[in-house]
């Protein structure tokens, strides 16, 4: 018995160990050593990456970019996506279950592969590009870049979040009062201004500020489509990154979108402390969705639905039906039934040049997302049954990559382990194979975290109780009783962090190996208007793979008992 709680006690040591370890090998100093970077030159504190960036006009532009982005972001993300909020679920619109496919479609078509999309529809060498020189032979084939073409790209490609909260939001709202505002004479106008919008205020407010640092950290949009001429932080932050004598500059830019970031998580904070969510009726009354009476605002209405629902669709339509036709096609953008072929796919089965990215961004994705969860697992239960101030500071460091910028770890943990470092027993982490696996690991673990806590907190104790009594122990007990009850949750969280990291494009640029591209740095690739026609069709294929298992994740986590919004 003795032996056993020995035993019991060491591994319990070691684990504790190998917490502390890993929060402070990747979670701290690298941060730290960002920090140190910027700041100290020679042993010496010092601004001279202040000084170069205040004199760098490129930085300085790419500073105010990024904020005019965020800040018209947060406007117009805001307007599209209570405007299909709306029509999906408030009025009663013609078609609408078919719009609501189509305005969902950025749910399993974003990122880099939208990005990719929207140029390929609209860029140098788009089909709606070659469509319109057809008739103004003087247009600049450039005239998808900078701010407007970005802008207009992530007003749509942002609404993601409308989609699954705000729709949500509007559910809870009281119909009974809607009703009631209806009875006492107030038009639908007034209404919606002044029952509906105010109860989704908070949800509003919260989107906004989200909004607002997705534009700040934009990346993938802005490298694509912006341009020569309208470059943000994110990519400047990449371009200094890449060349060791600037990287003290890449370091300070990401201070900066690190402190911004930073500042917004605190407003959400503050936000999410002050409002009271809770805005659903006590009696339950079935919506029912508002006709527009005003016949010519109706007609207006349904016009501008479908117009978005285009906007919506054309690029994801396309880059399905082009991954069916041969290079030549792709490149004149004319379709004929002659073009038609299954080239492309059977390529990304026999071609290892074809295949490899996908079969990289597979296996990475896999275990890192594996890993966390097998780790987290552990984590959760521990912070769970053995409450201690010790375990919450533990438990705190854990959420920093929430706090910070993914840019921001990976620059940190290429500064840190480019040379032998003791903290990870003398070795070279930069250009290896395993540096992009502990970044994906790294920015998976506080939602893990925070979701499998919750799911462990929800869990019927007295289950527990009755094996103990029954003489089972606490390893058994953890296997046949509590793991089947949270293993659906953390079945949907890992599929939750696979997909994510699938097309990762943001964090994989700074750290993938060379001679083992995933497929978000591969698809980035192909969408240069240099790239060959070969490349171009492969990442079509990718595209549309990528969408497959996306819609079957979602349909997962969100379509079968929404497991992760019943943990949180």
């Amino acid at each position: 018995m003795i032996k056993s709680m020995n035993v019991s006690n060491l591994l319990k040591i070691f684990i504790y160990v190998a917490i502390i370890w890993f929060i402070v090998a990747f979670l701290v100093v690298p941060n730290v050593n960002i920090l140190l970077t910027s700041f100290y030159q020679n042993g010496t504190l010092g601004f001279e990456s202040v000084t170069k960036i205040l004199r760098s006009d490129k930085a300085m532009e790419s500073l105010k970019n990024s904020f005019i982005l965020a800040f018209c972001l947060a406007i117009t993300c805001n307007i599209v996506g209570i405007f299909l909020v709306l029509i999906t679920d408030y009025f009663d619109i013609k078609g609408s279950k078919l719009l609501l496919i189509g305005y969902s479609s950025v749910l399993v078509f974003g990122g880099i592969i939208l990005a990719n999309g929207y140029n390929f529809v609209y860029g140098e060498n788009g089909i709606i590009t070659h469509f319109l020189l057809n008739f103004f032979p003087s247009l600049n084939p450039k005239w998808f870049q900078g701010f407007p073409a970005v802008l207009f790209m992530m007003s749509f490609a942002c609404t993601s979040l409308h989609m699954i909260f705000l729709r949500g939001a509007l559910k809870n709202v009281d119909y009974q009062t809607i009703e009631a505002a209806r009875n006492m004479g107030a038009s639908q106008t007034r209404i919606l201004t002044k029952v509906v919008l105010p109860t989704l205020k908070p949800v509003l407010i919260t989107l906004t500020i989200l909004l607002f640092q997705t534009g700040l950290g934009a990346l993938s949009g802005p490298l694509i489509i912006g341009g020569p001429d309208f470059q943000t932080i994110s990519p400047m932050i990449l371009r200094f990154a890449q060349r060791p004598s600037s990287r003290d500059l890449a370091a300070l830019l990401s201070i900066v979108l690190g402190v911004a970031q930073l500042v917004l998580l605190l407003i959400v904070l503050y936000v999410e402390k002050k409002t009271n969510y809770a805005s659903g009726s006590k009696v339950k009354t079935k919506f029912v969705k508002q006709k527009i009476q005003n016949k010519w605002i109706n007609t207006l209405v349904h016009i501008i639905a479908y117009i978005i629902f285009l906007i919506y669709t054309l690029p994801l339509l396309l880059v399905v039906l082009f991954s069916f036709t041969d290079s030549s096609t792709i490149g004149s953008g004319k379709l004929s039934l002659e073009s038609f072929t299954l080239k492309n796919y059977l390529s990304i089965l026999t071609d290892e040049g074809a295949y490899k990215p996908f079969l990289t961004s597979i296996v990475y994705s896999g275990v890192a997302s594996f890993i966390v969860i097998v780790a987290m697992l552990y984590i959760a239960r521990l912070f769970q049954k053995h409450k201690s101030r010790f375990n919450s500071f533990l438990e705190m460091m854990f959420y920093i990559p929430w706090l910070l910028p993914g840019l921001l770890f990976a620059l940190g943990l290429i500064i840190t382990y480019d040379k032998p470092n003791l903290l990870i027993f003398n070795n070279v982490l930069t250009g290896t194979i395993y540096i992009m696996l502990i970044g994906y690991i790294i920015v998976n673990i506080p939602f893990t975290l925070r979701v499998l806590k919750a799911t462990y907190y929800s869990f019927d104790n007295t289950l527990e109780e009755a094996a103990k009594n029954l003489g089972a122990k606490p390893f058994y007990t953890f296997m046949r009783v509590i793991l089947p009850v949270v293993l659906p949750t953390a079945l949907a969280v890992f599929a939750l962090n696979f997909n994510g990291h699938l097309s990762d494009y943001d964090l994989s640029v700074f750290l993938y190996y060379p001679t083992l591209k995933p497929l978000g740095v591969e698809i980035y690739t192909a969408s240069d208007a240099q790239a060959n026609i070969d490349a171009k069709a492969i990442s079509m294929v990718y595209s549309v793979l990528l969408m497959i298992i996306n819609s079957i994740v979602i349909y997962f986590v969100y379509g079968k008992g929404n497991k992760i919004t019943t943990a949180l």
